[in-house]
């Protein structure tokens, strides 16, 4: 061995002490440095810092063996720490990092996926008393799907935000019950079905035994190690590194400390909720061997109950709520994977063509339109081949060519809306892709939404292309004149030509939907009767209902009211003037649980029986319903309280409320947020049901007569125009409900016969 690389021992002025190989004046080789708080390393050097194979053991008793690299744990390790806790798995710049298991000090433990020192991904935690869950994970947090299984035998399938479940699920108890609905916050939030214990209930052999597989054998991905220790760092003086390397370790002992107990206590606190939460697993049970009850919660509060032999309900709704843990044939066979393959290029070729277009107009300076950005030169065309071109990247698409309409005017109108040119692109064009949506309506129409769900992409008929592009300069003057305008907004049109010529157009538009609040129920509202009902095996929790199936008119502040029915005046008159009919108002709402039902929320560890709510089975008299107090509260605006971040759906400036003194107001909503009020976001009203007790079916309970709602609403469909071939019937009520069938084919007709039935049937103002 050359001189320069012997053993030797060296001691620092500080109390360090090295001894092992160097190279010049740096440790090199294998080598043992002790700090002088008799922390030690025993390991692989390169040019002064810890790099290769080693052992570190601080003074705390905690120790890592493993992989270093530039003086960080950096490769493959296993973490001993003193309080017992152990760490084994993948390591990046002192973090856990890739796979790994963490055996925690109180028997729980975790194997799976890490970032950046945190849960990230896949993985399977244990708790000590026998719970597991498996499935995903987000900072931290269980988010995403994923299946957890209490220790008293109940199991959720479904989704999960920020660890609560959110969105559709499957709840199986351990007494055999089965509750198949949707969750928000944690809590039971809209529609769902529930099949007591020995009840008829639909198959679920698959989701059984996926889940059993991955309890038994679940097993971690072995992880690919792509180390790269090539980055040597510059030679620094011996004093440096040593101070370097004492003051690494003390800062990560006291990390790790922290880490571990942060961590602990995250442990702690998940497995006191999973047993409370397990107490959910009483489930409400009933023998009735034919029966389930259709149900529908607001926060947690039973809002609805209708009681149904389990034959009524039609097997392709069970089917559909159940849909992400039974495939549908459809799906395997080989008409569903060439549907699917198709989807997959149109929305790949959407994502291409609008990051080439908004990439293209955006470095453009900004300037007013003119008459020729509405022409028929004003287009961007450009043909994407599979293997790319000098101006477009390669794909796994199909070749096409690309057809932007208008880019100038859309790209004005998005500044006009506030949205960011690069946030729009990483909501339609980010990794995260686009998702297939089915159509609400009988247009046929394919549905795409971004994964953000702020915007929603429709393909458009030939005929509503030329409506769109003809409106186009009195819809742009329009909206740029009445910021506070319901019709929707729209953010680009765009066509895409397949190889053989199959042309497909599409229209970008805002998500008037996309909210903090669940959406209970949604309504398409026209005005008129005929047909305009839902049958009942296509109602389900994300049906959009009609106008004979509202059972409810919504009182609202006085000022507001008068806000919302301006702008629809001049909305409908816009519209009468571009010869546009056959159009509706979608209508959202959320409802809201007051504080006085909070004895009613089935929270962990507090579950009512039956026995505690309202009768279940029967009609209950209007004199019997609970008229309940209001659960919302306007309050003077406070712009610094409130979310103020452009979205799709917002619409000008808060309103003014005359409760409030004619001041521009906010929403609170206790315990949930505070929202600015906007004409057809976040509008506060009272739900007076209309439903007459001659009217309710025995089995069916509407359990409170008024109810606190949000409202969201816009008008769509703004693309048929009247053509004098096609006539349009409606059959329109009076206000005493007389039928009178009449033939609409005058815009203004239709549009006054829409304001009016907005004014006496809808919208009331509060006495």
């Amino acid at each position: 061995m050359e001189d320069n690389e012997s053993f030797e021992e060296k001691s620092l002025s500080n109390g360090d002490v090295y001894i092992g190989q160097f190279k010049g004046l740096h440790p090199h080789g294998n080598g043992k440095y002790t700090w002088s708080d008799g922390t030690i390393y025993e390991g692989d050097w390169i040019e002064g810092k810890m790099t290769g194979k080693g052992l570190i053991t601080w003074t705390s008793g905690s120790k890592y063996e493993g992989e270093f690299s530039g003086g960080f744990l950096h490769g493959q390790g296993t973490f001993t720490e003193s309080n017992g806790c152990v760490y084994t798995g993948g390591w990046s710049m002192d973090a856990h990092h890739g796979v790994g298991r963490k055996v925690y000090w109180n028997a729980n433990n975790y194997d799976g996926l890490w970032k950046e020192g945190i849960r990230e991904g896949c993985g399977k935690f244990t708790w000590n008393n026998g719970s597991v869950y498996i499935g995903n994970w987000k900072k931290g947090k269980i988010d995403g799907r994923g299946i957890m299984k209490w220790y008293n035998g109940d199991i959720f399938d479904g989704f999960w935000l920020n660890g609560l479940r959110e969105g559709s699920g499957v709840y199986r108890f351990s007494d055999g019950g089965l509750y198949i609905g949707t969750w928000s916050m944690g809590l039971k939030d809209g529609k769902g079905v529930f099949y007591p214990v020995g009840s008829k209930q639909p198959s679920l052999k698959k989701w059984c035994s996926i889940f059993n597989n991955d309890i038994n054998s679940f097993k971690v991905p072995n992880p690919r190690i792509t180390r790269s220790l090539s980055d040597k760092p510059r030679a620094r003086g011996m004093k440096k590194i040593s101070r370097h390397l004492s003051l690494r370790t003390s800062l990560l002992d006291a990390n790790w400390e922290h880490q571990n107990s942060s961590e602990d206590c995250i442990c702690r606190d998940s497995s006191s909720a999973l047993s409370q939460t397990a107490n959910e697993g009483q489930s409400e049970a009933s023998t009735v061997s034919n029966m389930v009850y259709e149900r529908e919660y607001m926060q947690g509060v039973l809002l609805v109950e209708r009681l149904r032999k389990f034959s009524e309900i039609p097997q392709n709704k069970i089917k559909r709520q159940n849909k992400f843990s039974v495939k549908q044939v459809k799906k395997n066979s080989f008409v569903g994977k060439l549907q699917n393959r198709r989807s997959y290029y149109l929305k790949l070729n959407l994502q291409l063509g609008i990051r080439y277009t908004v990439g293209k107009i955006t470095p453009v300076p900004a300037r007013e339109v003119r008459s020729s950005d509405f022409g028929e030169r004003a287009r961007i065309r450009m043909y994407f081949p599979k293997d790319g071109s000098q101006l477009t990247p390669p794909h796994s698409s199909l070749d096409f060519y690309w057809k932007d309409y208008c880019p100038m005017v859309f790209r004005n109108l998005r500044e006009m809306f506030k949205l960011d040119a690069a946030e729009y692109m990483m909501s339609i064009c980010g990794d995260s892709g686009l998702k297939d949506i089915t159509s609400p309506g009988k247009s046929g129409s394919i549905f795409f939404i971004s994964h953000d769900d702020k915007f929603v992409i429709k393909t458009l008929k030939k005929s509503e292309l030329k409506v769109l592009l003809n409106m186009l300069p009195k819809y742009y003057h329009h909206v740029g004149s009445y910021e506070n305008t319901l019709i929707t907004k729209f953010f680009g049109i765009h066509r895409i030509t397949l190889i053989g010529g199959k042309k497909v157009r599409f229209v970008v538009m805002g998500n008037m939907f996309c909210t903090e609040l669940h959406i209970h129920r949604r309504y398409d509202l026209k005005g008129s009767s005929q047909g305009r009902y839902t049958t009942k095996e296509k109602i389900n929790s994300d049906a959009t209902l009609k106008d004979l199936d509202l059972k409810y008119e919504f009182h609202m502040d006085k000022i507001l009211r008068e806000s919302l029915f301006k702008q629809i005046s001049l909305d409908c008159t816009f519209l009468e003037s571009q010869h546009i009919i056959d159009y509706s108002l979608l209508l959202g709402l959320h409802f809201r649980a007051p504080e006085n039902l909070k004895a009613f929320v089935e929270t962990p560890g507090s579950i009512p029986r039956q026995t505690s709510l309202p009768s279940p089975i029967g009609p209950i008299k209007q004199a019997d319903q609970l008229i309940i107090p209001k659960g919302l509260l306007l309050v003077a605006h406070e712009p610094s309280f409130v979310k103020s971040t452009p979205g799709p759906h917002i619409r000008g400036n808060p309103l003014r409320a005359y409760s409030i003194g004619n001041r521009e107001a906010d929403l609170l909503l206790p315990g949930t947020a505070r929202l600015q009020v906007q004409l057809g976001v976040n509008m506060p009203a009272q739900a007076i049901s209309l439903i007459q007790d001659d009217k309710v079916e025995e089995s069916e309970v509407e359990l409170f007569e008024v109810y606190d709602v949000v409202l969201y609403m816009g008008i769509i469909d703004i693309l048929q125009e009247y053509n004098i071939k096609k006539k349009i019937e409606h059959t329109y009520k009076s206000i005493k409900f007389d039928p009178l069938t009449i033939s609409v084919t005058d815009p203004k007709v239709y549009a006054e016969r829409f304001i009016s039935f907005m004014d006496k049937k809808v919208f009331r103002e509060t006495p």
